[in-house]
């Protein structure tokens, strides 16, 4: 997928599908360019091209654990197949900056063709491509050596880069105003054919099963569908403004794509058409699926935060909300909230609860010893983000004062 950055540059020259709700937004570093979650979905990166860091989401949490220090102005971020390591273009260096995941560090960098925008593991981890915009071609980097080996011509100004499944084929978008894409045959590391799209052809994703690609054109809006068997375009389908990147789901079923006007188109694949378009924040470019389909992250580069789309996104239900009503100051007390939702709730208070109990805001319990007697009323709301919140009745619970023996 390609960031906003290349977009900008490019400028200046639910019936089928599940429901998908932006849920919350992390905030990660200044001006985020693109992002990558690990194989096992644990973790997602995000550049920062104007901290020249890379931002570290516990995706569990949705909370940043650590910031990575890496070569100047980072727009793109990848990870090997099996996670161990993250290559990140740094366009100010002209090198690809190198992660080692385990420890969180950047170990080295490697010298790749002149302006380095984005970049794309083999489906066997064993070589990398990466777009030079400046010399019209692809850098080859063989993983094991941590060199790279060759450069391949690719079209003008080449953007976005993806292997197909089976890794015997890339595609690379040419930016600007040509339109096209370019097919790289990876045994012989030469372009074999091109094919037209629309204009500013920006992110490209494939289908898993590897028989279509799907492009986004910046300029028409637009995204282009590509006949993988066929390499032609077989139709268009409208999305929103300036569209950037492009993530398709682990089962194949729906495609995201991330628009320059704050919202993400979600189309099915089996119809071809948009079914639902979700708001995001400012600035709106790349776009990345989590592995196990749950969740698609969505940079926001001028609001420096990653917008989180849940799939099969529900509102929250109470399935346990009737407190005991009676209790005393030498009892302990312990009743626990429960409610259904995607994601999974949260629980906070309003009113008054007994002196001595406290809600637990994930789990839902309610717990403690009352110290002090009386009649305490309140409500309990479960949240996830997704309309409209659970709230119960009112509660009230009265607290006698325990008789002394």
């Amino acid at each position: 997928m390609i960031g906003t950055f290349l977009a900008a540059l490019m400028l200046a020259d639910v019936p089928a599908i599940a429901a998908a709700t932006a849920t919350s937004t992390i905030q990660v570093g200044p001006n985020p360019s693109n992002v990558a979650f690990t194989p096992d979905g644990s973790i997602a990166y995000v550049t920062n091209t104007d901290s020249d860091t890379v931002s570290v989401i516990d995706v569990a949490s949705g909370t940043i654990t650590s910031s990575i220090a890496v070569g100047p102005f980072p727009i793109d971020v990848a990870f090997t197949p099996d996670g161990s390591t993250a290559y990140v273009t740094s366009t100010g260096s002209d090198t690809v900056s190198v992660i080692d995941v385990a420890s969180g560090t950047m170990t080295s960098s490697i010298p790749v063709g002149s302006l380095p925008l984005t970049l794309a593991f083999a489906p066997d981890g064993s070589i990398t491509y990466v777009t030079s915009g400046d010399t019209n071609t692809v850098s080859v980097i063989d993983v094991a050596s941590g060199t790279m080996t060759t450069a391949i011509a690719a079209g003008p100004y080449p953007g976005a880069v993806a292997f197909t499944p089976d890794g015997s084929t890339a595609y690379v978008t040419n930016g600007q105003d040509y339109n096209t894409v370019s097919v790289i045959d990876v045994v012989s590391g030469t372009m074999t054919d091109t094919i037209n799209v629309g204009p500013s052809p920006a992110g490209i994703a494939f289908t898993p099963d590897g028989s279509t690609a799907y492009v986004s054109n910046n300029e028409s809006s637009t995204v282009s569908v590509i006949d993988v068997a066929s390499g032609a375009e077989t139709s268009t389908i409208q999305v929103g403004l300036s569209p950037v990147g492009v993530a398709v789901t682990p089962d194949g079923s729906a495609v995201y794509v991330a628009n320059s006007d704050e919202t993400v188109s979600v189309i099915d694949v089996a119809s071809g058409t948009v079914t639902s378009t979700v708001p995001v924040e400012r600035g709106s470019g790349s776009a990345a699926v989590a592995p196990d389909g749950s969740r698609v992250y969505v940079v926001n580069t001028f609001s420096n935060t990653v917008s989180v789309i849940t799939v099969n996104a529900a509102p929250p239900v109470f399935t346990a909300a009737t407190p005991p009503t009676k209790a005393n100051t030498r009892t302990a007390y312990s009743y626990t909230f429960a409610a259904t939702g995607t994601p999974a709730p949260t629980f906070q208070v309003s009113g008054a609860l007994p002196a001595g109990l406290t809600l637990n805001p994930t789990t839902g319990v309610l717990s403690g010893t009352p110290t002090k007697a009386g009649k305490f009323t309140f409500r309990v709301t479960a949240t996830n983000g997704v309309s409209p919140d659970a709230v119960t009745d009112a509660i009230t619970i009265t607290v006698t004062k325990a008789k002394v023996r």
